[in-house]
C-alpha cells in the first residue's frame, strides 16, 4: 500500500491511496460490515469516508475501538440520518449539530479527522452554510481538536476555488474519473477539461489534499455497454487514473459486500500494465459514435425534454440503480413528450438516434409502473 501525507497535517497523517466509501454499505448485514472494515484495515486501508453511511456508523465504531489512532474518518456536516440510519440532506444548524454528536457516539470516538461542509455545489449553498453558522461551528470544533481538519465536498470548480481561497480547508472531496475529466459525464461532471485540471493543480500548489469520489462513474466506466466511451475500463485503471491526478491523496470507492472489497484489494498486487490507463487517449468521438454521452449538444428540445438527463437515468436504471428510476419519475417532462421532430438528431455530434431512444426509454419506464 502506498501512503500519502496530508500537506497541512502532521507526520502521522499519511493516508492509504486506496480508501473506502461507506455510504452504500448500510443495508449489508452488520457482521459483514464489521468483517469488511476489519479486512480493509488488515490490508493497509486507513481512510474511510462516511458520507451517507448512517446505518454503518455503529459497526464501524466497534471495529475501530482498539485502533482508532490508526484510521482516518471523514464525516460530512449537512449529511443527516433518521432513526433507521437513512441519509438525508440538510441545511438546518441544530439538526446538523445533533447529527454530529450522534455520529461521535455511534463511532465510539471523541474526535473525527475531517469535518466536511457537505456537497457545496453552488455559491448560494456556501453562503447559506456560512449564514446559519455551520462553518463557525466547524472552526470551533477544530479549535477544541474535536475536528482535526476542515474540508468540503463539491462538484463545482468555481465554488471549490472560492472555498480554497477562503483559507480554512485542508482537504477537498471531488469527483474524478475519465468521463468527467473529458466532459463525457453527467450533471455532476461540472467544468471543462482545463478548469478541472487547473483546480487539481491549485490544490497541489496550496497543500489541499483531495479525496476522490465516483472513480468508476457509478460503475459505468467498468462496462462497455454503459461507458460513455463505449469501451470498458478496469477497476485498476480507474483507481490509478484517479490517484495520478495532481493533489490526490486517496480514492474512496464504495463497497457493499466483501466481494466488492476483494475486487478493490486486487489493486494492491496489480502490475503496472494492469494499471495502465493510456487507452483513454484513444477515446475520440468515433469510439463513442451512436452512444449518448449526456453532453446536451442537442438542446434545446422543442418539447422541453432534458435529453441528456433522461438518457442518463435510463442507462443507470438498466445498470440496476433504483434511485435513478425514482429520479426519472420525478422529471416534469419525460421521454413520452418526444415530438419526433428530428431536432436533437440533427444536432447530435455522436449520431445518436434519439427519436427511437425516447420510445425505448418511455416503454421501459412505463413497464416499471
Amino acid at each position: 500500500m502506498e501512503y500519502r501525507k496530508l500537506p497541512h497535517g502532521n507526520e502521522n497523517e499519511k493516508f492509504s491511496v486506496l480508501g473506502l466509501g461507506m455510504g452504500g454499505i448500510g443495508k449489508t448485514p452488520v457482521d459483514e460490515i464489521e468483517a469488511i472494515i476489519r479486512k480493509a484495515i488488515d490490508n493497509g486501508i486507513n481512510f474511510f469516508d462516511l458520507c451517507t453511511a448512517g446505518a454503518s456508523y455503529a459497526p464501524i465504531g466497534r471495529v475501530i475501538r482498539n485502533c482508532r489512532e490508526k484510521v482516518f474518518l471523514q464525516v460530512h456536516f449537512g449529511a443527516v440520518y433518521d432513526e433507521n440510519g437513512e441519509y438525508g440532506w440538510c441545511r438546518d444548524f441544530d439538526v446538523i449539530k445533533n447529527t454530529f454528536l450522534w455520529e461521535l457516539s455511534q463511532l465510539n470516538t471523541d474526535y473525527v479527522d475531517f469535518g466536511f461542509l457537505h456537497c457545496v455545489d453552488s455559491e448560494e449553498d456556501l453562503d447559506e452554510l456560512i449564514r446559519i453558522g455551520v462553518l463557525d461551528y466547524l472552526k470551533e470544533l477544530k479549535a477544541k481538536e474535536i475536528v482535526r481538519h476542515i474540508g468540503f465536498s463539491s462538484h463545482t470548480p468555481r465554488v471549490a476555488n472560492r472555498i480554497i481561497d477562503m483559507g480554512f480547508a485542508d482537504m477537498m472531496m471531488f469527483s474524478i474519473n475519465p468521463a468527467y475529466d473529458f466532459e463525457k459525464g453527467d450533471e455532476y461532471g461540472i467544468g471543462s477539461v482545463n478548469e478541472r485540471f487547473e483546480l487539481f493543480k491549485k490544490c497541489e500548489r496550496e497543500g489541499i489534499g483531495i479525496s476522490v469520489m465516483k472513480p468508476f462513474f457509478a460503475g459505468q466506466l467498468l462496462s462497455a455497454r454503459f461507458s460513455p466511451f463505449g469501451v470498458a475500463l478496469t477497476h485498476n485503471q480507474c483507481l490509478q487514473y484517479a490517484i495520478d491526478r495532481p493533489g490526490v491523496l486517496t480514492a474512496v470507492p464504495g463497497v457493499q459486500t466483501m466481494a466488492h472489497l476483494d475486487t478493490l484489494l486486487k489493486f494492491l498486487t496489480a502490475t503496472k500494465e494492469e494499471k495502465d490507463y493510456s487507452v483513454i487517449g484513444s477515446f475520440t468521438a468515433d469510439t463513442i459514435k451512436g452512444t449518448c454521452v449526456y453532453c446536451n449538444h442537442c438542446q434545446p428540445c422543442p418539447a422541453g425534454i432534458d435529453i441528456g438527463l433522461v438518457n442518463k437515468y435510463y442507462d443507470l436504471a438498466l445498470a440496476g440503480d433504483e434511485i435513478a428510476e425514482n429520479h426519472y419519475t420525478k422529471l416534469s417532462v419525460n421521454a413520452e413528450a418526444c415530438l419526433h421532430c428530428g431536432h436533437c438528431e440533427s444536432r447530435c455530434p455522436f449520431s445518436v438516434k434519439q427519436e427511437s431512444r425516447m420510445n425505448e426509454i418511455a416503454q421501459y419506464f412505463n413497464t416499471k409502473r
